[in-house]
């Protein structure tokens, strides 16, 4: 039962997360609600079991809910729900933060794509002081469950992002400045 249900929350958490970058947030947030409703099905089922309780497919499962509601919170601008809030581990938080984060790397790229720079900026500075925390979690990877891996791999998502927002920017400045070079011309 508790294997099911973990797999059903890594699904809807997964389909919330493409539904936030879809721009759908009324189905980001039904779905993140169904992961949460199956990961506490998971959780109760291995609560008679406590030597599974820090499994794998629970942990992932947890992180997985973590990542969709954080992402959609980021994404949002908006507060980010506490571990406490959403049920889940303080690792399994943090390594959902790491992984949100990276998932705003997605949603920044469509927001260059439709023009919109302010907001890609703001995009940027979000993961930014996600990677500010995260860097200063030091902690053994039997406790964190691989966070400072995880937080390597934010740190080249966000230097990439940096570059290719930081490109864009340039581009737009210089396509300002021959527009109006080229309006003098006229």
């Amino acid at each position: 039962m508790a294997l099911a249900a973990c797999r059903r929350t890594i699904r809807a958490s997964s389909s919330s997360i493409r539904a936030v970058h879809l721009r759908q947030p009324e189905e980001a947030r039904r779905l993140a609600d169904e992961a949460g409703e199956a990961l506490r099905q998971a959780q109760e089922a291995l609560a008679p079991h406590p030597a599974l309780v820090g499994s794998g497919p629970l942990n992932d499962a947890a992180k997985e809910y973590a990542e969709a509601r954080l992402t959609a919170a980021m994404v949002g601008e908006q507060p980010l729900p506490s571990a406490a809030e959403l049920g889940v581990t303080a690792a399994s938080w943090l390594n959902g933060l790491a992984e949100a984060a990276s998932e705003l790397r997605r949603h920044l790229l469509d927001r260059l794509r439709a023009g919109d720079l302010d907001h890609s900026e703001t995009l940027l500075a979000t993961m930014d002081d996600a990677y500010g925390l995260l860097v200063t979690m030091d902690y053994p990877d039997a406790v964190s469950n691989g966070l400072r891996r995880t937080t390597d791999a934010l740190r080249a998502v966000l230097e990439r992002t940096r570059g290719d927002l930081t490109t864009t920017l340039l581009q737009a400045r210089l396509q300002a400045a021959l527009d109006r070079a080229a309006s003098t011309l006229d």
